[in-house]
């Protein structure tokens, strides 16, 4: 019986599953955000005054911020390893859109990275006295927004994957993008500590996935057409 699946949704399904296996296989790479993650929001009740108090006020900017610099960590191999073995020419040279490649990579990237840390932010804020009024809108904020980042950072990595250390261009190039995700998510943190509603800072998150599904696939294709002749 031949298979009844779209064309379409099979080519991402086969870049996803191709780029989980491969993200199975090399575990370090897989660990080390959330190693990241783990560390740093230990250490910084060592840093600063360890009170309750203290550490309750800056636990939903703190835990934004370290989610956020975690995710650069291997945003730079996104494409590297496909550049420099020739399958990016192969995705290229392929039939099927490069924008449903990329988006197969990224959605693989995310899943090893944004989500796993959206999992596991609730059990660091407890290290940094967050109320767990605010539990539940770090998962679904960092969900959100981890995603955004994902799609974000991919063009960055496409514009740089062509240069020998392109990790401190990418951030460059990122940083101010991630900024406005980054001041949305912790005020719905925030927000949800003090007691009132977070749902318009989740709608402003869901509304900038929607757009950067839309926008960034595309771009991040065309990013890697000029960077891939260069």
């Amino acid at each position: 019986m031949p298979d009844a699946r779209p064309p379409v949704a099979g080519a991402w399904r086969a870049v996803l599953a191709r780029d989980l296996k491969l993200s199975w296989r090399q575990r370090s790479d897989l660990v080390n955000p959330l190693l990241f993650y783990l560390i740093t929001i230990t250490l910084l009740p060592l840093g600063v005054d360890p009170s309750r108090q203290l550490l309750g006020s800056i636990a939903p900017g703190m835990l934004w911020i370290m989610a956020l610099l975690a995710t650069l960590l291997s945003l730079d191999s996104l494409f590297r390893c496909d550049y420099e073995d020739g399958t990016l020419v192969q995705f290229q040279l392929s039939s099927e859109p490069l924008f449903l490649t990329v988006l197969g990579k990224i959605t693989a990237y995310w899943l090893t990275t944004g989500l796993p840390l959206a999992l596991v932010s609730p059990l660091l804020a407890v290290m940094l006295a967050l109320p767990p009024s605010g539990y539940l809108a770090l998962v679904l904020s960092l969900l959100l927004g981890t995603a955004i980042m994902a799609l974000i950072g991919a063009l960055g990595a496409a514009l740089t994957v062509c240069l020998r250390a392109g990790g401190l261009i990418l951030t460059l190039v990122v940083m101010p993008l991630y900024l406005p995700v980054l001041i949305i998510g912790a005020n719905a943190v925030s927000s949800a500590v003090a007691g009132f509603g977070y749902g318009r800072e989740l709608a402003l998150l869901g509304a900038g996935l929607a757009l950067a599904l839309m926008v960034m696939p595309a771009a991040v294709a065309g990013a890697l057409r000029v960077s891939a002749n260069q």
